[in-house]
């Protein structure tokens, strides 16, 4: 009935009336009975939009399901269970008043069923703490004989207000590239096929009313919870319906039901909000709220691969490692290359091992010196990838994904394991067990470079095994945890190639992209953090030329884009001169110092001026402190900017803000009056800063500026 701001509570008559005021006018033309989608939308209801239920039996029966509700209860309300309405909108939206609802988080279940069609499909909807919806199914073969289940999806309903769309696309290098588009009839639909979430997944999709901002305008979103394919859409109707919807996306025959097996949706997640940084409170708060969350603590990381790639030397390494520690890291990462056969990316996939033509004493030089220096020490690893150069390939070619009697596409010069089949999940157990029981490993980069294309299960006459491998590294990840406490798991798939609130509850890190390029960074880390809180994303600074583009950038670039996530280095930090050295220090201290805030307040995002600059800031739950950053992204059309915002401060309480000019402060910056003087800054009251803002100072482009806000005694 209603999906949206909180209403407050409702007793009987007021549901009732919110009952009456849906149900829609008489069209003549209209089927008898509702035509209403529901959350699982039937065609045989009279739905004639995407279907939320697609399936049939070998003979081609029970293809249109009429599901009854069967049973419906209210669990878990924080404030008294009295249950669940019901209405009839065929019998001018009566309610049933046997058990009516009180408000607060909980969880509605309702069970359904067509004994005929021989299906049951139960649905959760949860009301979180944090403002959020999240919602799944199950569907259950009742019948006799298999149940082909092509699609089991959900939507949710979204007002024709709501007629503008953004979601994501993106490549390589180059993720979560927003796009915007208006609302026309009919299916704006996206699939990923990818058998991971996807460089151009749709992330959150939402739809808004027209023009809606980070800070204003109404939006509803939703995203699927699941790291394998998958497909999101919003959808108007001739008949004045509009949906959100979702759901994982099942090839032929992925799912085939035996009678008494069930298939269950991964969940969806729904958010409403006032903008989209309202939108993306609630989430990081529920992020925030996991078990595995790793808190905001997040240790400086060195990553080895663009100073060494595949040339590893000990020696190098053990230099490395003291530069680092010399300038404030507190985790040492290990990349691609120190296992058996592996001087290329042609071999060694699968050969879990340490080389030890390159280790003749294996990674316990490393270890123990990285140890030693007081920092956590991490290895790469991707046991979902094989190379078909590699022993492991050889031994077992059985093992390798494949709907036909030959290999796939090969991609990367490389294949994808089955840990879908028993043994070879736990071969691949075992020897990642071998290698925590024997080092001293804190952290896993977990890698996922190439894309399942025609991956079928041999060992069951190809079928697809698309969900069965999302899940079985699900599984693999939470068992390595479980046995391995502290241990934590860094998302990386080519970059950021598989970030979803599926993968979420069972990692501590996302790498974000490939490219550390700042000034793509900047449009990257700024929509992922549309869907992911910034403790979750890995943020380096990157060489002064990049390795992906070529753009050459001043450190303090790099550095303060670097800051607003988890901090690390992509940088032979061999050769740095001292004044470097000391800059890289004096950002690491600014991180350190900061971080909890950092990583641990309520994010806020505008666009100033001509859009040129982007204004990008952290508020302490308290509102005592605040950070921001104004980044020039291009130069202006204008001589000047005029006046910036500092959104989220208390009205009523009186800041001081002040610039701080970490590592000598951006290159071409001319401050305006109120940045200037010994006592440079200025003490003004909360509203005054939201409402009304300070003059834009000017940067040269690809230089950001530092703000630190403090409440001030009044």
């Amino acid at each position: 009935m209603h999906w949206g701001a909180d209403l407050g509570r409702l007793d009987p008559s007021a549901l009732e009336a919110l009952a009456a005021s849906r149900i829609e006018p008489r069209d003549p033309s209209a089927p008898v009975g509702t035509s209403a989608p529901g959350v699982v939308p039937l065609a045989s209801s009279g739905w004639m939009g995407r279907p939320g239920l697609s399936g049939h039996r070998a003979s081609g029966a029970d293809w249109a399901p009429c599901l009854r509700v069967l049973d419906s209860e209210v669990v878990g309300l924080s404030d008294g269970p009295e249950a669940v309405s019901t209405v009839d909108s065929s019998a001018g939206g009566r309610l049933d008043h046997r058990r009516i609802v009180t408000g607060g988080p909980g969880t509605v279940h309702c069970a359904m069923g067509d004994d005929n069609a021989g299906l049951r499909v139960e649905i959760w909807i949860e009301l979180l703490e944090q403002g959020l919806v999240r919602a799944r199914a199950e569907a259950t073969n009742t019948g006799v004989g298999e149940y082909f289940l092509d699609e089991l999806s959900l939507v949710f309903p979204v007002p024709l207000s709501a007629d503008e769309i953004l979601d994501f696309s993106g490549t390589w290098g180059r993720e979560r590239e927003p796009q915007r588009a208006r609302m026309t009839m009919g299916c704006h639909l996206r699939e990923g096929r990818h058998g991971r979430t996807g460089f151009d997944a749709p992330d959150m999709m939402f739809c808004g009313e027209r023009g809606f901002s980070f800070e204003r305008g109404r939006v509803w979103g939703l995203h699927v919870a699941h790291s394998g394919n998958h497909r999101s859409w919003v959808e108007r109707c001739p008949d004045g319906n509009q949906v959100l919807g979702g759901g994982e996306l099942l090839l032929p025959g992925e799912v085939c039901l035996a009678s008494g097996d069930s298939y269950v949706t991964p969940w969806l997640y729904l958010e409403q909000g006032d903008g989209l940084d309202d939108a993306a409170r609630r989430l990081h708060r529920w992020e925030r709220a996991l078990p595995a969350h790793p808190g905001p603590a997040r240790p400086v990381t060195l990553n080895v691969w663009e100073a060494v790639y595949f040339d590893q030397d000990v020696d190098v390494l053990i230099r490395l490692a003291d530069r680092a520690a010399a300038v404030g890291a507190e985790r040492f990462v290990l990349d691609d290359g120190w296992f058996r056969h592996r001087r290329n990316d042609r071999a060694g996939l699968g050969d879990w091992e340490v080389d030890p033509d390159v280790w003749p004493e294996g990674l316990h030089p490393l270890v123990d010196h990285v140890r030693a220096l007081g920092m956590e020490f991490g290895l790469w690893i991707e046991p979902e990838m094989v190379n078909p150069d590699s022993d492991l390939a050889r031994a077992h070619p059985e093992w390798i994904l494949r709907a036909g009697p030959d290999y796939p596409l090969e991609w990367r010069h490389q294949q994808v394991l089955n840990l879908s089949d028993p043994q070879a999940w736990e071969h691949i157990h075992r020897k990642l067990c071998d290698l925590l029981d024997e080092y001293d490993i804190a952290a896993l980069k977990w890698d996922h470079n190439r894309d399942l294309v025609a991956s079928g299960d041999p060992t069951h006459a190809g079928r697809p095994a698309v969900r069965e491998q999302t899940l079985a590294v699900y599984r693999m990840m939470d068992v390595l945890r479980s046995e391995h406490p502290g241990l934590e798991i860094e998302s990386c798939a080519s970059g950021g190639g598989r970030i979803d609130l599926g993968m979420i509850e069972h990692v501590q890190r996302f790498w974000i992209s490939d490219c550390i390029d700042p000034h793509e960074r900047q449009a990257i880390a700024r929509w992922t953090g549309q869907l992911v809180a910034p403790e979750y994303m890995g943020s380096h600074i990157a060489s002064p030329r990049s390795h992906t583009t070529g753009r050459v950038s001043d450190l303090s670039f790099r550095a303060g884009t670097a800051i607003w996530g988890h901090l690390g280095f992509e940088w032979n930090l061999l050769g740095l001169s001292d004044e470097e050295l000391r800059v890289l220090g004096e950002w690491v201290g600014f991180y350190k110092a900061n971080r909890s805030l950092l990583l641990g307040g309520d994010v806020v995002r505008r666009d100033i001026g001509d859009g040129s600059v982007w204004l990008h800031g952290v508020v302490a739950r308290d509102r005592s402190r605040a950070l921001y950053q104004l980044t020039t992204r291009d130069r202006p059309s204008m001589s000047a900017l005029g006046m910036f915002p500092l959104p989220g401060l208390t009205p009523d309480s009186r800041y001081r803000v002040r610039p701080n000019l970490v590592g000598g402060g951006p290159g071409g910056l001319n401050l305006p009056a109120w940045a200037r003087g010994d006592e440079a800054g200025i003490e003004a009251m909360g509203r005054q800063l939201s409402d009304s803002g300070l003059q834009v100072p000017l940067m040269d482009p690809d230089q950001v500026l530092l703000l630190e806000v403090e409440e001030a005694a009044v």
